[in-house]
């Protein structure tokens, strides 16, 4: 069975240079960077999502582009445009209604991605959050708490578990956004396991010091796409629940790398699936700009120079950290 999950990364006006038969498969596009063509790429009927990040790489911008090798169709409901094929659905955020508080904001986008998913029954497999000045404190309190209160409610309300190994893998990161919140999401007909980390404390049992909500998700996510995949979350130089390495970006990095490693063992001790780092896909986000070169050459160092890396300047959920990493492994590359 052909795999049934791609991403690629390309420039805009790349998209528009494929066949109809390879947009056909498109199962959605994250754009980062330039935002003046989105309206263009949504005429071609797949969900778009323009993320106001920038990337530390390209001149300008980049697409990540989510394919398919099966026959996909899409549609619309309750403010989401969604794409599927037989085994996973691409779903985006269409709207942000701005006058709502951030949690009330959050709360709605979290119960129109179930009810999508209800509808096709699946389960959420993988989160991405892009949150407005995510340290401003609005309304007394760190507009991430905030998003964190109104996605633990969004949970509730739906009657699902907000702390246990259903949720999923996420990241919730920073930035100038137009939008309160940003968002796009996967999730599968097979019901993906929660791989946690044993150096870090659940997230979804932080101590209250972190918020009158902890954050609900997994550290990393493992499903079946026609073999294992892989799929994890933001990952910073936190142990236990600390934030460690302060000041230090190439330590943060060692660190962030260090819990990645942690989770591969557990996918392969629990459950077979094997991976090394060189095998992943990461996406990295920096703090600051000028730390693009120390963070480059640390994962170099780590990982080995013909690493898969895709670098964004974003704000991490903690003041204090300043590298977050996310990683990704699909069937193909599980060797």
């Amino acid at each position: 069975m052909a795999e049934a999950l791609q991403v690629l990364r390309m420039a805009p006006e790349e998209i528009f240079q494929q066949s109809e038969e390879q947009r056909a498969r498109t199962l959605g596009i994250v754009q980062y960077g330039v935002t003046e063509v989105v309206a263009d790429l949504r005429q071609l009927g797949i969900p778009v999502i323009a993320i106001q990040l920038r990337p530390l790489a390209e001149p300008v911008g980049i697409c990540e582009v989510w394919r398919s090798q099966l026959p996909t169709q899409g549609g619309r409901m309750g403010g989401i445009h969604w794409r599927s094929n037989a085994s996973v659905t691409f779903m985006a955020v269409d709207q942000d209604p701005m006058e709502l508080p951030l949690t009330r904001a959050t709360e709605a986008s979290y119960r129109a991605l179930f009810a999508v998913m209800d509808r096709k029954k699946q389960h959420l497999l993988r989160v991405w959050n892009y949150i407005a000045d995510i340290h401003d404190d609005g309304e007394g309190l760190e507009r991430y708490r905030q998003f964190n209160i109104g996605r633990q409610q969004a949970y509730l309300a739906s009657h699902r578990s907000p702390s246990d190994e259903s949720v999923p893998a996420a990241s919730a990161l920073g930035g100038s956004e137009a939008k309160n919140l940003s968002l796009f999401a996967l999730s599968s007909r097979s019901r993906p396991i929660g791989i946690e980390n044993s150096r870090q404390i659940s997230a979804y049992h932080y101590p209250a010091e972190y918020g009158p909500r902890p954050p609900t998700f997994s550290r990393a996510s493992l499903v079946d796409l026609a073999g294992p995949a892989l799929f994890i979350s933001g990952t910073a130089s936190i142990v236990g629940h600390q934030s460690v390495h302060l000041g230090d970006c190439r330590a943060q990095t060692r660190e962030a790398l260090g819990n990645i490693q942690v989770l591969l063992d557990e996918a392969y001790r629990q459950h077979g699936a094997r991976w090394a780092l060189r095998d992943l896909q990461f996406k990295v986000y920096l703090r600051h700009r000028e730390d693009f070169s120390l963070v480059c050459a640390e994962m170099e160092r780590i990982i080995g120079a013909s690493y898969n890396g895709f670098f964004l300047q974003a704000d991490i959920c903690r003041r204090e950290l300043l590298v977050e990493i996310e990683a990704l492994a699909l069937p193909l590359d599980n060797p």
